[in-house]
């Protein structure tokens, strides 16, 4: 089965879906600015985010592409081609990736064949002694469009489809049960915990009917995860930033952080840095088998907003006493 090619755009500009076109932008420039080949010589993967940034700013930028991206999700191109006259109407009945229920609909087709022919402009059928098949995002598009090609291959080629289901941050981490319809039937689907971005969920003999097998084919629910207001997750690690205050960095001691579980206290070392981490075992991720994967607490060191008079004091005479220079081994620094 191929890959199914599809770019959250929210998620590669950081911010949320219900983002404001100033937000979008000022993410842009801040990724942009980040990323450019200027500032990065001869970095491939710094060269490939920048392009993938100004991609998804394109889209989401333009009112008219981004009202389509939402509505039809990996479709919003297909979906700009078929136009407004088009009989079926929106393509997952409206319900396609919404934040409330991550479902989608195909009751606007007879089946999910339908739907594809209507895509794709064509009909799947054997002739000429080859065999027809979907190839969903399919790399470098084909003669249907970007995103999708239309090849010939053995009657073994596989039959089987990918959609997209939207999960809130706790539904992945914890799991949940989605009802989903699909045609006229209406399917549970368990969502085991510890779901990640771009996890695979499994519906068996959901799909279309394979027409050489004349088995049904599976449909594949590919997660589109929702961010988070304070954790993160990049690949298996979940990862947090706190704010320290100066004196706690120097000092060290006990601090409570945020969990997944709740508030639990971390021993924080004397002498720590802005942006070292530390790491909470078993308090990360779920895996597959059940276990727990690690947090990691990036801590940032945050000087206090406004400053009694008593603390004022108190920093000036660190200031006046102080005899470290931090700074003292870039004095003959040039270039």
């Amino acid at each position: 089965m191929a890959a199914t090619g599809f770019k959250d755009y929210y998620a590669v500009l950081g911010v949320s879906r219900t983002a404001s076109a100033d937000e979008i932008k000022q993410s842009f420039r801040k990724l942009a600015r980040k990323y450019h080949p200027d500032v990065n010589p001869n970095d491939k993967t710094a060269e490939a985010k920048f392009k993938e940034v100004s991609e998804a700013y394109e889209v989401l930028s333009d009112a008219d592409k981004r009202k389509k991206y939402d509505q039809y999700g990996q479709y919003w191109q297909q979906a700009s081609r078929a136009g407004a006259g088009s009989p079926y109407g929106s393509p997952f009945g409206g319900a396609y990736g919404s934040p409330g229920d991550g479902g989608f609909d195909f009751s606007n087709y007879g089946s999910f064949d339908e739907f594809i022919n209507e895509l794709l402009g064509r009909f799947s059928t054997p002739g000429g002694g080859g065999r027809s098949s979907y190839a969903y995002g399919a790399p470098g598009g084909g003669p249907a469009g970007p995103g999708f090609g239309y090849d010939t291959a053995a009657s073994s080629q596989s039959f089987d489809q990918e959609a997209n289901i939207r999960l809130t941050f706790g539904e992945a981490f914890h799991g949940a049960q989605k009802r989903l319809r699909i045609g006229n039937n209406s399917v549970e689907v368990r969502i085991p915990p510890g779901a990640k971005q771009g996890s695979k969920i499994r519906l068996k003999g959901k799909g279309p009917m394979n027409p050489y097998s004349k088995q049904p084919a599976d449909i594949y629910l590919v997660v589109q995860l929702d961010t988070h207001s304070f954790f993160k997750l990049e690949g298996d690690s979940l990862s947090a930033e706190v704010p320290i205050t100066p004196d706690e960095a120097v000092l060290g001691g006990k601090i409570d952080v945020p969990t997944p579980d709740g508030s639990v206290t971390m021993n924080l070392p004397a002498g720590i840095r802005s942006g070292q981490s530390l790491r909470l075992r078993g308090k990360g991720w779920p895996s597959p088998k059940g276990d727990r994967g690690d947090l990691l607490i990036k801590v940032v060191i945050t000087p206090p907003g406004t400053l009694s008079d008593a603390e004022r004091q108190l920093y000036e005479q660190i200031r006046a006493s102080r005899t470290s220079n931090p700074r003292q081994d870039l004095t003959n620094t040039r270039i």
